[in-house]
Order: C-alpha cells, then structure tokens, then sequence
C-alpha cells in the first residue's frame, strides 16, 4: 500500500469515527428546549419535566426556553436554523409537525426534512360530545340525527385539531355536519354547554372537566382503543364506525443532521425518563398518556399524520386565510 493511499484511508477513518468522537464529548454545555408555545400550556409543562429529568441524567444543566407565537411556527424555525450540535431541541406538536405543516403550506422549515426526531411523549385523543339539549347519547345516534336533518358543531378554530376531528367523522359516516368555529375551546365549550350547538370535538385534557361536570355528554373516543381518564367510554369504532383516530401528540425533536449517536442517547434516556413514576405521574396530572416512542418510530408516526390530515384537510377544502 503507498504511502498516499494509507494517508487517504486515515483521512476516511478520521472522518467517520468524528460524529462518534464528538458524541463521546457531548454535552460539554447547557442544552435548551426550545417550547413553540406560552409558559404554561401541556407543551411547556412537559419540556420543564424533561429538562429536570435531562439534566439529571446527563450533568449538563437542560432548560427550556419558551419561543411562542403563530401556532408554534416560530419557534419551530428557530430550531430548524439551529446548528444541529445537541444543544438546541424542540418540544414537537400535532399542530407544528402534524397538522400544521398541512394547513400552511408556506411554513419556513419542513417538519419532516430539517427535524430528527427523538422520541414521542404523550398522547390524548379527541373526545366527541354532545349537548345534553340535543339528545344524542352515542355515535350511531349522531349519524341517525344529522342524515334525518340540520346539525351544527363547533370548534376552538378554523383548521384545528377539534375542527378537523369532525370532519374526519364526517368522512367516515357520510353525514353533513355545519361548522362553527369560536375563538378558542372554552368559548365552543360554552356553546355547547347552552345547546346553541349540538357536538364539539376536543382532547381529553380540556373534555374531561365537563363531561364529569354532566354539563355535556361524551359519546366516543376518536382512538384505537380506550381511555384510562374515561375508561367506561367507547371509542368510535367500537361504535361501528372505523377510521376517527384524532389523537393530540407532544415529542422531542433536533436540527436535521445533528449526530446519530446524540440522537440515540436522548432518545434512549427519554424512554428511561417515561418510565419514572414520578414523570408518569406528571403525564397524568395533564391528562396525558405516554407514547414511548423510539425515534425511528416517532418518525414513521410524523409522517403518517401528515399523510392523514393532508387528506382530511383536502377532502374538507379547509383552508386558512
């Protein structure tokens, strides 16, 4: 072998064995979480949670750092601009990563192609409700009802998870359904409630309080199996009705390209942190169930609800202005 050759092979070796190098020195500094959305909101509570857990387990203090503001967009562009080193990671969303990167499609970072995702947190599905006013107790009564004639339902918004959970039911059953959106969900919770509307779709965490209240009636869970927050409730399918899973998600994500191995340890303490019953007590407290989503898995997840919601979005002509 000449002497150029085994210089080029050292080179290669060199270069290849650096990300493992540079892992192995990892973390050398403060790591920031950066959270899309307002202190306080499920989001910001659950990065708080991982970075306590995070700094504990890797020596290196992980704060989060809230950079809220056009439904997470701008903070979800600050990591995707980030050097992809470890020490910037973003708290992921159903509305950043799902939903989101449908509805706009001028956003500027594409949620699949400049994040790497780590692992997937917490879930809660969408719970169908129905004003007591209306009389409508279960998922066939609500097919039955708006065949027969005029139903109305609301949501916290055009294009958001409560809005596009109806119309994915919509779908499934063939029905009409005319759509009222509200400024939020306690505004559409409050229609409901007084019966100006018939149904309103919303995650567990902000259903559960009314529907224990007996202010409205619950009538299905929009998810492939059941509740432990509304355990006596059926899902939609088993209803008859396949195919409603709306399902609120929160993950952890990096810069594309930051190095495999950083990538592999925080997704491997993530699993070990979502075991904790201190942390699984915590995902309670929100309403929360834990994903315990490995990073390749939470990946293939991200892209099938991009798939799903495009074609919800597109088959509704939801489009916002």
């Amino acid at each position: 072998m000449t002497f150029t050759r085994r210089l080029l092979l050292g080179a290669t070796a060199a270069v290849a064995a650096a990300p493992a190098v540079f892992a192995q020195a990892w973390p050398a500094k403060p790591i920031r979480i950066i959270v899309p959305f307002p202190a306080g909101q499920a989001t910001d509570i659950l990065a708080r949670v991982m970075a306590d857990q995070l700094t504990k387990a890797l020596g290196q203090q992980v704060i989060a750092e809230n950079r809220p503001g056009a439904g997470g967009s701008i903070g979800a562009d600050v990591a995707a601009k980030a050097a992809p080193d470890g020490y910037t990671l973003l708290m992921v969303t159903i509305s950043t990563h799902g939903i989101g990167p449908v509805l706009y499609p001028k956003l500027p970072y594409d949620a699949q192609k400049d994040f790497a995702p780590i692992a997937n947190i917490g879930l809660t599905p969408q719970v169908l409700m129905t004003s007591l006013k209306s009389g409508i107790t279960s998922v066939p009564e609500l097919i039955a009802k708006a065949k027969a004639g005029d139903l109305n339902y609301g949501s916290s918004g055009n294009g958001s998870a409560s809005h596009l959970a109806v119309e994915m039911l919509k779908n499934a059953a063939g029905i009409k359904l005319t759509h009222v959106p509200f400024k939020g969900n306690a505004d559409a919770q409050l229609a409901l409630q007084s019966g100006d509307i018939q149904l309103l779709s919303d995650a567990i965490p902000g259903a559960i309080g009314p529907v224990k209240a007996g202010k409205v009636k619950a009538i299905g869970i929009a998810d492939q199996r059941r509740s432990p927050f509304l355990p006596d409730l059926l899902t939609v399918a088993e209803q008859g009705l396949q195919g409603v899973v709306a399902v609120g998600w929160i993950g952890l994500s990096a810069p594309a390209k930051t190095p495999e191995p950083i990538l592999d340890k925080l997704s491997a303490e993530v699993m070990r942190i979502l075991k904790d019953p201190e942390v699984l007590e915590k995902l309670r407290s929100l309403s929360f169930v834990p994903a315990k989503e490995s990073r390749q898995e939470f990946e293939a997840y991200i892209a099938i609800e991009n798939t799903k919601w495009r074609k919800i979005i597109q088959d509704a002509g939801v489009k916002i202005e």
